[in-house]
């Protein structure tokens, strides 16, 4: 089991097969909440379902394109992090990420977030990081904001959401803002 340290209360995890149950339990307790804003959730009915997510997730990882980890919160699984595929031709990626309802407000997605960015710069030559969220939900859009990400504008009906289109506010943060962040701190 591969696991990342964050900091005292958070680690990250990469799934396992054993995990599809555990997984599927926190995603069906939050479908309501979840729906929200992201269009897969309703597609998701038994644990059977993440077997062939989580060995797609596994494969990306294995190749050197990211990874998809659950987010351990004092030792219960509380939500997911993780890049997109690498885009290793023009060096970037993207973030995805969503916690549960009860554990938000306490810091973790932007340590998470802010733990994998470090990683990743740390130990690749990516050179961009985006971050997009619905232009509605303001509590995803606060985590680029916090971590110094540029608001680079809205893709207007970027994404379709059951039964509507939602705009999208797009973040980056590029390798030499980062560099710059740690020269400050």
């Amino acid at each position: 089991m591969f696991t990342f340290k964050v900091d005292d209360d958070i680690q990250l995890k990469l799934f396992e097969q054993g995990d599809a149950d555990t997984l599927f339990a926190l995603v069906d307790r939050q479908k309501d909440y979840l729906r929200t804003f992201l269009p897969w959730v309703d597609g998701v009915n038994s644990p059977e379902h993440y077997f062939a997510s989580i060995a797609g997730w596994a494969e990306q990882f294995k190749r050197g394109l990211g990874f998809q980890a659950g987010i351990l919160y004092r030792g219960e699984l509380s939500g997911m992090v993780g890049f997109h595929p690498h885009d290793l031709n023009n060096k970037k990626t993207s973030i995805g990420y969503w916690l549960s309802e009860d554990k938000q407000g306490r810091g973790i997605m932007t340590r998470s977030c802010r733990a994998i960015i470090d990683d990743t710069f740390l130990a690749t030559d990516l050179n961009r990081i985006e971050i997009r969220a619905a232009s509605q939900n303001t509590k995803s859009r606060a985590i680029p904001e916090r971590l110094g990400f540029t608001h680079e504008g809205r893709v207007r009906q970027s994404e379709w959401l059951y039964d509507h289109f939602v705009d999208h506010e797009i973040y980056s943060l590029l390798r030499s803002d980062w560099e710059h962040m740690q020269v400050k701190s």
